[in-house]
């Protein structure tokens, strides 16, 4: 028998209000890569598709942000371009030059130094629209979520920019609000069955990067497991987590999982591990899957180095299909233009049909 899922698919254009001009990268400045292409490429790419029901976000307000991210943080963000360009700064974007790390914990006042205090990196630039591109893009993931809770039982949180490698009081990698984080969150707080347990999400989080954020912020609960399968970090971003011995901490010991692999790994031996991931995923007996999708893990990728086909994806989202739980999607990175929508329906349209047993 074939069981047909279709995906709902939420999105909002105002993630083309963040658009930086550059950025440096490996030394040289570039175009941005985390750009408004990605996002509109991959709308199209799903209603040519078709098929699916493609909704608008409405507006959550802020609680189930502040459920997740720090309250002087999320004040900071939204003040830090207009207080960029009082302090001088240039109209192109706002970027740190120095970063608080080791001993260097003060928490300054001066808009330039409050970047880096907020920052885990350069790619986080700020510009006019970056703000209102972030909390429409946690609305989508929001929404999303709760289609699930509300029956749905898969949709799609196309947010840009992405999210997992945003920490409760950090911003990194291209994101800004982590929104499978408060996607998962929401969830948890939104549950209206009468489960036999308490209520328990995952996070897969299967993107070429390790999603450091989404782990820091669950490290010390138990009520949700993060699964990341990603690039090992001693060779790639992030670099100082997403180890195997990462595992969690006092409640939270045994809800991480990390599975760093090594470069060029190809499509079988990715799927053998996902399948893996997927038996420990049920082993868990969640409410609800969130998955953190990435698809820079493509051959070719400008920021990754696995080697997996558009067929792998396909596979992929069979293989998460037949977890038989409520999933949300939620678009990570994937940064290899010409294939980013395909491989994005590719996973979508594996998961929407599966033979059943």
């Amino acid at each position: 028998m074939i069981i047909v899922r279709r995906v709902i698919i939420y999105h909002s254009s105002t993630h083309q209000l963040h658009a930086p001009v550059h950025e440096f990268f490996e030394g040289a400045l570039i175009p941005y890569q985390e750009s408004p292409t990605r996002a509109n490429i991959v709308l199209t790419a799903l209603r040519e598709a078709g098929g699916h029901e493609i909704r608008l976000p409405t507006d959550h307000g802020w609680e189930p942000i502040r459920a997740i991210h720090d309250s002087a943080y999320l004040d900071w963000f939204k003040s830090a371009y207009p207080a960029w360009l009082a302090a001088g700064g240039s109209t192109s974007g706002a970027v740190a030059d120095t970063f608080a790390v080791r001993q260097l914990k003060r928490r300054p006042n001066h808009p330039k130094a409050a970047l880096g205090y907020y920052a885990l990196d350069a790619t986080t630039v700020i510009t006019d629209g970056t703000f209102q591109a972030a909390y429409d893009s946690a609305q989508v993931a929001i929404c999303a979520a709760e289609a699930l809770s509300q029956g749905s039982r898969s949709a799609f949180a196309l947010c840009r920019p992405p999210g997992h490698h945003a920490h409760a009081d950090l911003c990194g990698g291209y994101c800004f609000l982590n929104n499978a984080a408060i996607a998962a969150q929401w969830l948890i707080d939104h549950s209206t069955a009468e489960p036999s347990g308490p209520v328990r999400a995952v996070i897969l989080d299967v993107d070429f990067h390790h999603g450091n954020g989404t782990q820091d912020i669950f490290y010390r609960r138990s009520d949700v497991l993060f699964v990341s399968i990603h690039a090992d970090p001693d060779r790639q971003y992030p670099y100082f987590s997403g180890g195997a011995a990462e595992v969690g901490e006092g409640e939270g010991v045994g809800a991480t999982i990390n599975i760093p692999l090594p470069a060029r790994i190809n499509d079988h031996a990715y799927l053998t591990i996902l399948d893996q991931a997927c038996d420990r995923i049920s082993d868990y007996r969640p409410n609800w899957l969130v998955v953190s999708l990435g698809v820079d893990t493509f051959e070719g990728d400008p920021l990754g180095d696995f080697a997996l086909t558009n067929e792998a994806y396909t596979l992929i989202g069979r293989s998460l299909a037949e977890l038989n739980l409520s999933t949300l999607f939620v678009m990570e990175g994937g940064y290899a233009i010409a294939q980013l929508g395909q491989n994005i329906t590719s996973v979508l349209g594996g998961f929407e049909s599966f033979k059943a047993t």
